[in-house]
């Protein structure tokens, strides 16, 4: 789920991305669908952690998922400069 969820979070931040920089008329949705498909993923990654190989999925997944988090902030905040 994890996996899956980083790979879904990530392609909808370079949607977003793309179209924030094009300042697109669906810039808006797009990050806010960014947004949730990382809230998602932090979701399924806290379940992940508390499991069974927690620090496992913690060693694997948790620094990519913080990078993104940071994208999809710096994003955001990009959005609201213009």
């Amino acid at each position: 789920m994890v996996v899956d969820g980083y790979a879904t979070a990530k392609d909808e931040f370079e949607i977003a991305s793309e179209e924030t920089d094009k300042k697109s008329v669906y810039a808006a949705d797009d990050r806010q669908a960014a947004r949730e498909e990382l809230d998602n993923l932090k979701k399924a990654f806290d379940d992940a952690v508390r499991g069974e190989n927690g620090e496992e999925v913690r060693r694997r997944v948790g620094n990519r998922i913080r990078e993104l988090e940071q994208g999809v902030v710096a994003l955001e905040e990009r959005a609201m400069e213009d």
